[in-house]
């Protein structure tokens, strides 16, 4: 599982240094509410892409 991960992750190397570059200023930094609120949003798609392209668990 993790090496499916880690697979998907490299593939995509612009989405990934998006989303980890994303999350990293949402996390450490406090830019403006708006700005803030359209890269959460832009964080919520990257990551509902890469659930759907992983789906790890088969229901």
């Amino acid at each position: 599982m993790f090496k499916k991960v880690i697979s998907i992750l490299i593939e995509q190397p612009l989405l990934t240094s998006l989303f980890v570059t994303d999350l990293g200023i949402l996390l450490f930094h406090r830019p403006p509410f708006f700005f803030s609120l359209l890269m959460f949003a832009a964080l919520l798609g990257m990551t509902m892409y890469y659930g759907q392209k992983l789906s790890l668990f088969k229901v």
